[in-house]
């Protein structure tokens, strides 16, 4: 069987690495999820969330010249009821966060614009500190 992309299939888990996982879609040869398209959130550990020889739902999202197959869990299964969600009343959390703390992540499904908004910022502001900081230190050093 020939496997198209776009195509959804099922398969099941041969092997589990660092940076993804082994699927063998039935009668189509064999596949790779990696730790990115395992599910919606953060994925750490990929055996928190799949097991050896667990048959899972795919999406055929590539194939490369050299025949390599990229899949996708989190691409096959479709969550109706993030579609339909209502947004979030403004509850005014933005008080200043604990640093002690860690940071919980939110889904990217269930952020409101301002949430996306202050995360952008955030990650802007610390991409900008570290190329000056890195910029800072090249230029300590030619000076010497």
């Amino acid at each position: 069987m020939q496997l198209e992309i776009g195509k959804i299939y099922t398969g099941k888990v041969k092997g589990i690495t660092q940076y993804g996982a082994f699927v063998d879609i039935d009668g189509g040869g064999t596949g790779m999820v990696h730790i990115s398209e395992i599910a919606n959130t953060f994925v750490n550990d990929i055996s928190e969330h799949l097991t050896e020889n667990q048959e899972v739902k795919v999406k055929v999202i590539g194939i490369n010249e050299a025949g390599k197959v990229s899949l996708s869990i989190k691409k096959a299964v479709e969550n109706p009821e993030s579609q339909h969600k209502p947004r979030r009343q403004n509850d005014n959390r933005r008080s200043k966060p604990n640093i002690y703390e860690p940071k919980k992540t939110i889904p990217q499904s269930e952020m409101t614009f301002e949430d996306m908004m202050s995360h952008f910022k955030q990650s802007s502001e610390e991409r900008i500190c570290d190329i000056k900081r890195n910029t800072d230190r090249k230029n300590k050093t030619r000076r010497k």
